[in-house]
């Protein structure tokens, strides 16, 4: 069974469409969506939630089908983190635990306390008053505590320092170790989807530009130096995007259609994104 599978999911506004998207999570992996602010990402989660009506396709989560009625049931098993954590500016870390307690069905006071107590949080001091990584741990902390197998975070490493969003990457990874645990992260900080993702998908413009394992990917592409002179040699179709100087070019190609002699260097995923970005936008 995939935690998440969607197929043909489309949503459309006066603006902005979502546009066919396809995408799998299997079990046991952590499945980054990256894209700018605005390419569609957090309306594919509140889709994958019901959170919104859709306009086309098909999203089953662990199994069920996100507009059937068994849904409500499965909602136990996810997690949720969202950019804006929506808790009362009022409630202590120990209120909100309460509160939770009488929420949801497999409630675990003792991982809750235990959370709270790893992330360092003070259980008196009002959610107001938190910093932003204070608040984000917390809400993951909410998130961890009644046994989710399927983990739904969006932006949520988004402006908090490097020691903090290592130490939550971290967790997200330990938590997608399990065989029926899975992660999916949105993010536009594509280091931190480098560093913890087994599957990429990008979204660019609500349409879906790519999906594919993280190391088939950094295999799949490099980045070729060479003179202005010598790109005529590489196969049109092996490129995928490229910056043109007065004399030099370098250009995101697929390895395997280079001719043999040139030099390919390794890339970052955060190449492959931007170049990709740059070969739609001409």
């Amino acid at each position: 069974m995939d935690a998440i599978n969607i197929k043909g999911l489309t949503k459309h506004y006066k603006d902005f469409s979502l546009e066919n998207l396809d995408l799998t999570l299997p079990m046991g992996c952590v499945l980054g969506l990256v894209g700018e602010n605005g390419a569609g990402k957090s309306t594919t989660i509140r889709l994958i939630m019901d959170a919104l009506s859709r306009d086309g396709g098909t999203v089953t989560v662990l199994g069920v089908d996100n507009q059937s009625p068994e849904f409500l049931d499965v909602k136990e098993d996810i997690g949720v983190v969202l950019d804006e954590t929506c808790i009362p500016e009022f409630l202590t870390a120990k209120q909100l635990g309460k509160i939770l307690s009488g929420t949801f069905k497999n409630w675990d006071q003792g991982e809750y306390d235990g959370w709270i107590k790893k992330f360092d949080l003070p259980e008196k001091k009002k959610f107001k008053d938190y910093s932003r990584g204070m608040t984000m741990k917390l809400g993951i902390a909410a998130a961890l505590s009644h046994h989710p197998k399927l983990l739904i975070l969006d932006e949520a490493t988004s402006g908090l320092d490097p020691m903090v969003r290592e130490e939550l990457l971290e967790v997200f990874a330990d938590f997608a170790a399990q065989e029926d645990h899975a992660v999916l992260m949105s993010s536009h900080i594509v280091s931190d989807l480098e560093k913890t993702c087994d599957y990429i998908a990008f979204i660019h413009k609500g349409r879906l530009v790519l999906c594919e394992e993280k190391d088939a990917l950094l295999d799949r592409y490099g980045i070729l130096k060479c003179a202005r002179s010598e790109l005529g040699r590489v196969d049109p179709a092996a490129i995928h995007g490229k910056r043109v100087g007065e004399y030099n070019v370098e250009a995101l190609v697929e390895r395997s259609l280079v001719p043999a002699g040139m030099l390919v260097e390794r890339c970052t995923l955060e190449d492959i994104i931007l170049y990709l970005v740059k070969e739609e936008k001409q």
